[in-house]
């Protein structure tokens, strides 16, 4: 199993490959880590109690994951990456909008994933920040320059490494094992529990612009519902248990860091414990910031393409790793653990950014065009989806505008609608409920019925394109 040649290029039938089994655990783990733990702090940092905080959580994660789990059934569809597929509602050019808070995206989250694992293991263990930093970093870029199958191989080791160990903790915690420092007062407020609802629910929907990177290599045939089950169970499942085991760690032992939080209470069950859940809390971590950069190269691309028609090539995707990687350690290495509060700020901002693209796409893929499109036009500059998709370009921008005054950026802004209801944050919901409706409403107008000529040249293309490789395949065969 070698280097991945592809980018966003077409997967034919003949190229499938993988299990729908797989999806699941495959999601299971790029929640399973310490990042996850400190979402459960959110609620109780507002005096929200355990109880509460896990169902607050619990809510939140049912509700953003329907749509990472639904974004997902469109991969083995389409055979194509999740931000190509955008181009039937904003255009071949004007995907470019959402492809600048897709990767922004990306490169934040692997910025915060490498200061709070070199921060972390520098109180714990004495490693040094910039080899953490610089190696985190490399081994992600390596990942993803070996691409789709390595990811998906790396994530199953990961996945079957983490399990038994927060199995044990989390065993330990409900016997009475670990001994608290805290006294959780069980208090209820309206202000922790949409706050903790909103968090939960934001963190998985960040998922929803690469998650069809990672099913588009299941056979076309693959049923939907099965995809979106094996998707659902797994990203909900762990970061469910891990914001509940967060919630748990801030109201029974004060804890604040998610990192150092696992090396105290692991330690606190068998001595040396921590050292190992926060190892491979640490390792998960590392594989999902080779999941960012894998999905922030197909951004790369998919901008470059939309712009210049630049070919896909092995050497512009590898290229595009490295750059993404030089890029994260230069952003990471100039900023400390201090401005992480402000970098997830900007982050949030992000997400009112993609939450929009959510809401247009869904409602495009399922109730307008219901899953059919002409593949091989996506992959045209002048094909039927235009250069500027006007009605998704405006429900867009619509849906941003209209959460704005519901903004909330921690220490830096707080918007006026936003005040009304105390600081909790719904923006996001604003925005995927106005771009949604208002994408649903404009495309009326909108003649599906036309496109089916050009649905059915496609789809002939890729037949004889199929039939071909086949035909080579078996004139190869000794």
């Amino acid at each position: 199993m070698g280097i991945e040649h592809k980018s966003i290029d077409y997967v034919a039938e003949h190229e499938r490959h993988g299990r729908v089994i797989d999806q699941g655990p495959f999601w299971f783990l790029g929640n399973f880590q310490f990042f996850t733990i400190a979402i459960g702090f959110v609620g109780p940092s507002l005096g929200l109690g355990f109880a509460w905080t896990a169902l607050a959580g619990t809510l939140g994660i049912l509700f953003g994951t329907v749509f990472v789990a639904f974004h997902a059934s469109q991969g083995a569809e389409l055979g194509l990456p999740q931000m190509i597929q955008s181009r039937a509602q904003f255009g071949f050019r004007g995907v470019v909008l959402v492809l600048v808070g897709t990767l922004f995206t990306f490169v934040g989250f692997n910025v915060a994933d490498s200061v709070l694992a070199a921060s972390g293991l520098r109180r714990l263990l004495g490693w040094n920040e910039t080899v953490v930093i610089v190696g985190a970093t490399m081994a992600a870029a390596a990942l993803a320059i070996y691409g789709h199958d390595w990811l998906h191989r790396v994530f199953r080791w990961c996945f079957w490494a983490c399990l038994p160990l927060y199995t044990l903790l989390t065993g330990a915690i409900l016997l009475g094992r670990i001994q608290t420092t805290h006294a959780d007062p069980g208090s209820f407020g309206w202000i922790g529990f949409a706050s903790q609802f909103a968090a939960a629910a934001s963190y998985n929907i960040t998922y929803a612009p690469s998650v069809s990177d990672y099913s588009r290599y299941l056979p076309r045939a693959t049923r939907p519902h099965h995809i979106i089950a094996a998707v659902f169970v797994g990203a909900a499942s762990s970061a469910i248990w891990l914001i509940a085991l967060g919630g748990w760690l801030a109201t029974h032992l004060g804890a604040s860091d998610g990192l150092v939080a696992l090396n105290d209470a692991g330690n606190g069950l068998i001595p040396g414990f921590g050292v190992v859940m926060a190892l491979a809390s640490v390792t998960a971590l590392f594989a999902t910031m080779g999941l960012n950069a894998y999905s922030g190269m197909l951004t790369i691309v998919t901008a470059a393409n939309s712009l210049f028609e630049s070919a896909p090539t092995l050497a512009l995707r590898n290229g595009t790793v490295l750059m993404f990687a030089a890029l994260t350690v230069v952003i990471t290495l100039a900023i400390n653990a201090d401005a992480i509060a402000l970098l997830f700020a900007t982050l949030n901002l992000m997400l009112y950014l993609l939450v929009p693209w959510t809401a247009v796409n869904l409602v495009d893929y399922f109730f307008v065009r219901r899953g059919r499109y002409a593949i091989t036009h996506l992959l045209r500059p002048h094909g039927i989806y235009g250069a500027w998709g006007y009605r998704g370009l405006a429900a867009y921008l619509c849906g941003f505008v209209a959460s704005l005054p519901f903004l909330v950026l921690e220490g830096v802004y707080v918007g006026p609608a936003a005040r009304r209801l105390g600081g909790v944050d719904v923006g996001w919901l604003v925005g995927l409920l106005v771009s949604g409706g208002l994408y649903l409403v404009l495309t009326r107008s909108l003649d599906v019925a036309a496109e089916s000529q050009a649905i059915r040249e496609s789809e002939d293309a890729l037949t004889r394109a199929l039939a071909s490789a086949n035909s080579s395949r078996a004139s190869q065969r000794p």
